[in-house]
């Protein structure tokens, strides 16, 4: 019974910092990052922006920023032209759980990942990736097309 509580605990336990809200839109709304990268703050017992990228910045600069040894939630915005030539913009959540994460990591970026995404609503598209082969650029290319 007592691991039940805690688990319930820890799926409602974490709220999302403002911020991160706001931090979104200028990425949806005003192409101001090209990435923003979201840590669970656990003694704040919510979740904030750790980094974002310049509108500049490249897939390798995204990649780059993410822990290879802890988890992250992210949001990307990935520009492509169609076959048409046209020019597009695809915004993508990405829940970063690396295979070698401790296991209470895992479980709090888990338990948390459905009321994150309810918050930052605006995404099309949802990758979980263990590993950087799962969350290479052609990855992206094809769910974008």
């Amino acid at each position: 019974m007592a691991f039940l509580r805690s688990y319930s605990n820890a799926s409602s336990g974490m709220g999302v910092a403002e911020d991160c809200k706001e931090t979104f839109l200028e990425l949806q709304r005003k192409k101001t990052h090209r990435y923003v990268i979201f840590k669970i703050e656990e003694k704040r017992k919510e979740v904030i922006v750790e980094k974002t990228g310049g509108a500049a910045e490249s897939f390798d600069d995204f990649m780059a920023s993410l822990p290879e040894n802890d988890c992250r939630y992210a949001i990307y915005d990935f520009d492509f032209v169609t076959e048409e030539n046209c020019q597009k913009s695809k915004i993508f959540f990405i829940a970063w759980s690396p295979s070698v994460s401790r296991i209470r990591a895992k479980m709090l970026y888990a338990t948390t990942k459905d009321r994150f995404k309810r918050e930052i609503d605006g995404f099309h598209y949802d990758i979980q990736a263990t590993d950087p082969s799962e969350l290479d650029i052609e990855v992206l290319r094809d769910r974008a097309h």
